[in-house]
């Protein structure tokens, strides 16, 4: 019996008029009468679209929603939101996260729903779709996607990571422009997000790991059938979580956000996370500072051998356990009796798992890299923080002094980078400025800047790079992400002239410039602000209303939530 009244009673469960409308409308679908007879209604969230490859086999997913959720005895609906597509959309699709989490948090509240299922792959839709739901608050389940299989070019396996290396390959004259295009329409060989720990994958690690989804949702590829399994049980579960009232709000506790960073820094996953995380965490109103990220993943390894920063891919994680294998190894870290959408605490769910191969996910106690996570670097260059990935890293570039060499823009990066004339050599500091959730506006995946094309020729293939952009989860190297406050917002960065000492020191945790607290301030009193301030539209609504990325790049009137109440009954 449930626990309480279906909330979709407000709507199918009326007489007269009001009910009539809502009944009679919905009807003209073919659906008959006992449908309607008080059983959970389940929104299905599809972000499927053509314009979305990763998530262009969403139809054929919710469809294996809508068997489960009819098994158990609810009554499904779909609907679609915006949806992200990573690769195609201008000028980033971090621009529209936060819209589409308006999106699903409307169009969740102003329905007849008793539950979600949230139908989520390419990089920012997890996110959107989660924060959106978190505002909510009604009981929420998650299914990802699923990787690609892995590409294959003339017998040797390749990925979106080996994009990053063979650009840098083609632009030095290495690698000539027909086997570039040969490997082109080698690698995206299936449906799915693509096939390494980038930020796609690392969002729906990120879920199972918080306990929003089913175990093994993050890894089983997209064209394997099982993924259409997870999903008929998935669409099965929600009814029953609708049953027991388990909200979102009851499994997203304190506990279940360290689980999460714990599990990231096992994976090598990417920096975009750390945006993310701090962004639901904002929605659902859990403290989480990033202050939280050095502590909470100190002592973690790398444990899952991933591109980028190993050498496999997600469809081989699965083959080896899925992450239940890599958290079974970090039970000693974990917070184990956190709740889970299927009932089970998070140990229960990984108890049982089994690693198949050692090459792919290393035991705790001898892992593949001892140095993992996210680390978060202060210092007067970055007040309120900034990011980077040691495992992706240099080793010898952790620790690193030397002089800037900036570009103010993206624009004066793409006329520059290539100048046979520009003053670089391989000790600079690459400074990219305005890349920002204000200055671009949206926060483009721009800071693993391309190497000086003089320098790729005398075979440099990495330096210090720092900007307050973020950079793509497949791609790697020493590079400094998310610096805050950014240069728009009247950051250090903003200041940093070309010559200018930087130190970087990532065991440390800080990022320094050599400059008085007195000269930064001299040079902040003399910069100009120029008003970069769109004219209208949401762009306009997004650069007056985004936060730094250090709180996540969420507006600020929408951390929290507003609950599922609608706001005014106008039957």
């Amino acid at each position: 019996m449930d626990k309480q009244p279906l909330r979709s009673r407000k709507w199918f469960g009326r007489t007269g008029k009001d009910g009539f409308i809502y009944r009679a409308w919905m009807k003209n679908q073919g659906i008959p009468s006992h449908e309607f007879d008080g059983r959970p209604v389940i929104g299905i969230c599809n972000t499927w679209s053509e314009l979305t490859p990763c998530n262009a086999h969403f139809r054929d997913l919710a469809e294996s929603v809508k068997r489960g959720v009819y098994e158990a005895g609810g009554f499904p609906v779909e609907f679609p939101v915006m949806s992200l597509g990573e690769t195609l959309m201008k000028p980033t699709a971090m621009l529209y996260r936060n819209l589409v989490s308006m999106d699903v948090e409307e169009s969740i509240r102003a329905n007849p729903v008793d539950g979600v299922v949230l139908l989520c792959g390419c990089d920012k839709t997890t996110p959107a779709l989660v924060m959106g739901a978190c505002s909510v608050d009604l009981p929420t389940l998650v299914i990802s996607g699923g990787p690609m299989l892995t590409g294959n070019y003339k017998g040797k396996p390749v990925g979106t990571s080996d994009l990053w290396r063979l650009s840098e390959a083609n632009r030095s004259g290495q690698l000539p422009l027909d086997q570039f295009e040969s490997i082109e329409a080698s690698m995206c060989r299936s449906s799915g997000h693509c096939a390494v720990m980038g930020t796609a994958s690392s969002m729906a690690c990120m879920v199972e790991a918080l306990g929003l989804s089913l175990p093994q949702n993050a890894a089983i590829p997209a064209a394997d059938s099982r993924r259409k399994v997870l999903s008929h049980l998935s669409g099965m579960r929600i009814v029953d979580m609708v049953r027991q009232d388990l909200k979102l709000s009851k499994i997203l506790t304190r506990p279940a956000f360290e689980n999460a960073m714990m599990a990231n820094a096992a994976i090598g996953g990417s920096t975009n996370f750390v945006i993310h995380l701090l962004a639901i965490a904002g929605r659902i109103g859990v403290e989480l500072s990033l202050d939280d990220f050095n502590h909470v993943t100190a002592g973690i390894p790398l444990l899952a051998n991933l591109q980028p920063s190993g050498q496999f891919f997600m469809e081989d994680l699965y083959y080896a356990g899925g992450l239940p294998a890599v958290l079974k190894e970090l039970a000693a870290f974990l917070h184990n009796d956190c709740l889970t959408v299927n009932g089970n605490t998070i140990r229960q769910n990984y108890e049982t798992s089994e690693c198949y191969n050692r090459d792919v996910v290393a035991p705790v106690d001898k892992p593949f890299n001892p140095v993992a996570g996210v680390v978060v670097l202060k210092g007067n260059l970055c007040e309120n923080g900034a990011v980077i990935k040691p495992s992706a890293a240099s080793t010898e570039l952790l620790q690193h002094t030397g002089p800037a060499v900036v570009f103010e823009n993206i624009e004066d990066f793409k006329a520059r980078i290539d100048d046979p004339d520009l003053d670089v050599t391989a000790d600079s500091v690459l400074v990219l400025k305005n890349v920002g959730p204000k200055g671009y506006p949206g926060m483009p995946e721009v800071g693993n800047m391309a190497i000086p094309g003089k320098l790729l020729a005398q075979g440099v293939t990495d330096m210090v790079r720092i900007s307050d952009g973020r950079m793509s989860g497949t791609a790697f190297g020493t590079v400094v992400l998310h610096v805050a406050p950014e240069a728009a917002a009247g950051g250090t960065l903003g200041i940093i002239q070309h010559g200018d000492i930087i130190t970087l020191d990532v065991p440390g945790c800080t990022l320094h410039v050599e400059l008085t607290d007195e000269e930064i301030q001299r040079r902040k009193a003399h910069l100009q602000a120029g008003d970069s301030l769109v004219s209208r539209g949401y762009v306009r609504l997004f650069q007056q209303h985004v936060q730094q990325a250090h709180l996540g790049a969420d507006f600020d009137f929408l951390r929290g939530g507003s609950g599922s109440e609608v706001v005014r009954d106008s039957h």
